[in-house]
């Protein structure tokens, strides 16, 4: 893996870089599509190619559970599995274990957990998480991590971070290839999120997460821990903020320096009814879709803005047909890509401040005027 820096604005700590892994470059800041069970549910790996995603994350607890990492491995790992001949990031579970609470336990040694699946008990370890990931062929691994929920107590917080250290360090030495990336932790503590930077960067990892955010902490926050941890970690390695995919939060960690993203928003959003538009969401069941005649967004070259009205959308949602979900989910995945073409091109021109400040006060008066035609509908 190779990182270049290519212009960084001169009004906010974003940047414009180029990550090159073995499947292909990545043009960055750049959003992943989440492919859990190595789909990205309702898109074809064409339709993905041509709404511009580069790379997407995949799921390591639920791929070693179902099909197995091993039974991947035989078929000629992720990319060929999947037919996505692009780069793969896979996570490390420690998501699944903060998720999935009831059914793990967790200690120094690992992770002893209970499938959802059919109930047969599991343990991970820093070592086979990443034997696991690199048996599913990824571009990028990350290291196994204690991510705890919010709010966390400072006791807590304080085991994570060494846990996830600790963990670390283990995962870094049992790595002989590939690209691993660390994940600091620390909840909602500066002192914690600095002590984890610190000790993960000593580690001289290709990248580095920022994990344990987006859990339902204030969005102020976020936006706060998200810069700090982004400013002590190496200018030169990408930064991933996981789990981050509403426009507005992605953009504010734009500024704060972080190169990567990756939220199942844009796909779970739009499975239940929801779009992302330049004006706002639009929650296309809503009655007031019934008889409109234009696009989802007007400005959005996908096959559904280009094809198909908010009345037929709001129709198939309705009508509980298959396609609907499908529909929306293509444009959502477009809109985040577009999104961060539009970042990119800012940067290259120079202007990224400014066309954020106005997308962002685009979408939010639509979103204000949307909020509204609904009350009143109401």
């Amino acid at each position: 893996m190779t990182f270049e820096l290519v212009r960084s604005s001169t009004r906010s700590a974003a940047r414009l870089g180029r990550l090159t892994l073995a499947r292909g470059p990545v043009e960055t800041p750049a959003f992943m599509p989440v492919g859990t069970q190595a789909t990205v549910k309702t898109l074809t790996p064409v339709e993905l190619e041509a709404a511009g995603t580069q790379i997407v994350v995949c799921n390591t607890y639920h791929l070693y559970l179902r099909p197995g990492h091993e039974r991947i491995r035989q078929l000629g790992g992720l990319a060929r599995f999947m037919s996505w001949n692009r780069p793969v990031l896979t996570d490390s579970g420690g998501f699944q274990v903060y998720s999935l609470a009831a059914l793990s336990r967790v200690t120094d040694d690992g992770v002893e957990f209970q499938s959802h699946v059919d109930g047969s008990r599991h343990r991970f370890t820093p070592e086979s998480v990443v034997e696991i990931q690199r048996a599913l062929g990824a571009d990028i691994m990350m290291c196994l991590d204690e991510c705890p929920g919010f709010p966390a107590g400072r006791q807590t917080a304080e085991q994570a971070v060494r846990r996830t250290s600790l963990w670390a360090r283990r995962a870094r030495a049992a790595q002989a290839d590939g690209v691993l990336f660390g994940i600091v932790q620390g909840a909602t503590y500066p002192d914690l999120r600095r002590q984890s930077a610190e000790e993960l960067v000593e580690l001289d990892l290709p990248g580095y997460a920022i994990g344990g955010l987006c859990l339902g902490e204030p969005a102020g926050l976020t936006v706060e821990l998200t810069a700090q941890v982004a400013a002590a970690l190496p200018a030169g390695r990408p930064r991933y903020l996981m789990g981050a995919g509403y426009p507005e939060d992605i953009i504010a960690a734009v500024r704060s320096g972080v190169d990567l993203f990756d939220c199942v928003l844009p796909t779970r959003n739009g499975r239940t009814g929801t779009a992302f538009t330049s004006a706002g969401r639009v929650m296309i069941r809503n009655a007031v879709h019934a008889d409109d005649s234009s696009p989802l967004d007007p400005g959005c070259g996908c096959y559904t803005c280009r094809g198909f009205t908010r009345a037929y959308l709001r129709h198939l949602f309705i009508a509980a047909e298959a396609l609907g979900p499908r529909l929306l989910t293509l444009h959502n995945v477009w809109f985040f890509q577009r999104l961060m073409q539009e970042i990119r091109e800012g940067l290259w021109a120079g202007d990224f401040e400014t066309r954020a400040e106005g997308f962002l006060a685009r979408y939010r008066a639509g979103a204000q005027a949307a909020a509204e035609t609904v009350g009143r509908e109401a």
